[in-house]
């Protein structure tokens, strides 16, 4: 990961999907950004010094260069960050690059393991979508969770780990002698003695109906960072009771839209931190609705115009809105593990450690002597770390610590012969 390129200028549509998406892109990649509307007369000049008058939008402006409809995938290819991965075979190979894969990389890379990092989006996971992350150790004023993403890749790449983005991981197999393969998307392949799935959580879908056909037209899943710029003065609605919510609502009042919070909970401080409840209680320009949830969206144009909520007791109430964020948490992205046998709990997350023992015993399928090791999954050597764990903290420095605490676990496991037993596909 290189350092952030000189800011580029976008001319765009604000209220359309792709040019919402390639915007929102920029804003998580930590990558600096003029937005420049479409049909302004700011945009007409340009594209006419650029000689781009009439072309596709979005238009992206980079090193005195017009680049007409420019997507996420023509971009980063432009700027090398899809390489495939240089080698085939791997001491560690990391599936997903949020806090904790990328601490992973750091630590193993810094121990002379060679380390692959895959990850189908750009690095940060859902951290790349907070304004603000207050409470991380050794940031005192705070750190937006992009710039956290890119300076972690590029400590990672520092100690030598490669990092793949934008390429999903279609397929995985374990040998039964020691070896993953991880099939990537475009047809590459890669080997690996341990594995750590640090694959994180997709978002949560509020299940009103309309809202999918609103989405980048006014529905937005996340903080909202890359829009909170455009919502000044505007009415906006944000949905969720945690410290993504939280730092969402705070970001988008800063920025001067007055901003209606949809807790469905009794208490705002359940499942969010102090300080934001603190800051949120305190600020002119946030409206709190507990124990309220969104009943309907509305729509003119395609555009999103308000919301319908629903208060305790039935009473409805129509909220005129230019922007709905939603931050009502995820769901563990396991759709990988298939058919492998890897167990995973109830709710989707995956099982490690103590939580694979019943009645003191490991799975039947356990092939080892030892019992599973603390972040170890029902497949030996291959380790779970962050939010796709069952009963990890959703907190960024739990995060980091569980990438760095699975290391240390693939070292101790590699100094093991390797297992016997049937090969298993992931």
């Amino acid at each position: 990961m290189n350092p952030p390129r000189p800011t580029i200028k976008v001319i765009g549509r604000r209220l359309e999907p792709d040019d919402h998406r390639l915007r929102d892109f920029l804003t998580r990649a930590a990558q600096p950004f003029e937005w420049i509307e479409a049909g302004t007369p700011a945009a007409e000049e340009l594209l006419r010094a650029h000689d781009a008058l009439g072309v596709e939008l979005p238009v992206a402006i980079e090193d005195g260069e017009a680049i007409a409809a420019a997507t996420i995938q023509v971009l980063a290819e432009r700027w090398g960050v899809t390489a495939p991965p240089s080698r085939t075979s791997y001491d560690m190979a990391i599936v997903g690059a949020g806090p904790a894969g990328l601490a992973a990389a750091v630590y193993a890379a810094s121990d002379g393991l060679s380390t692959v990092v895959f990850d189908r989006d750009v690095p940060g996971g859902q951290a790349s979508h907070t304004s603000m992350i207050e409470n991380f150790f050794g940031f005192p004023d705070g750190i937006g969770g992009a710039e956290l993403a890119r300076l972690a890749g590029r400590q990672a790449e520092r100690f030598g780990a490669e990092l793949v983005f934008l390429r999903e991981s279609t397929e995985g197999r374990h040998d039964g002698e020691g070896t993953f393969t991880v099939q990537l998307e475009g047809g590459h392949c890669v080997e690996a003695s341990v594995v750590i799935a640090a694959s994180g959580m997709s978002w949560r879908k509020l299940e009103v109906e309309g809202v999918d056909d609103l989405l980048g037209r006014g529905v937005y899943y996340g903080a909202g960072r890359s829009e909170a710029a455009q919502c000044g003065g505007e009415s906006v609605v944000v949905v969720g009771g945690g410290n993504s919510a939280g730092q969402a609502v705070l970001n988008l009042g800063n920025a001067g839209a007055e901003v209606t919070m949809l807790v469905r909970g009794e208490k705002l401080g359940k499942s969010m931190s102090a300080y934001l409840v603190e800051r949120i209680e305190a600020h002119p320009l946030i409206d709190v609705r507990l124990r309220t949830q969104v009943e309907a969206v509305h729509e003119e144009d395609g555009r999103l115009i308000g919301v319908t909520v629903e208060r305790a007791g039935g009473v409805a109430e129509r909220l005129p809105a230019t922007a709905l964020f939603i931050c009502i948490g995820g769901q563990p992205c396991t759709d990988w593990a298939g058919d492998s046998g890897l167990r995973v709990g109830p709710a989707g997350y995956v099982l490690t450690g103590p939580d694979l023992l019943q009645d003191g015993k490991p799975p039947d399928e356990w092939p080892l002597a030892r019992d599973p090791l603390a972040l170890e999954t029902s497949i030996p050597r291959l380790f779970a770390a962050g939010d796709v764990r069952h009963g990890s903290t959703k907190r960024v420095g739990a995060a980091v610590g569980d990438g760095a605490m699975a290391v240390a676990l693939a070292f101790r496991s590699l100094e093991e012969s390797p297992q016997a037993g049937q090969g298993t596909r992931l």
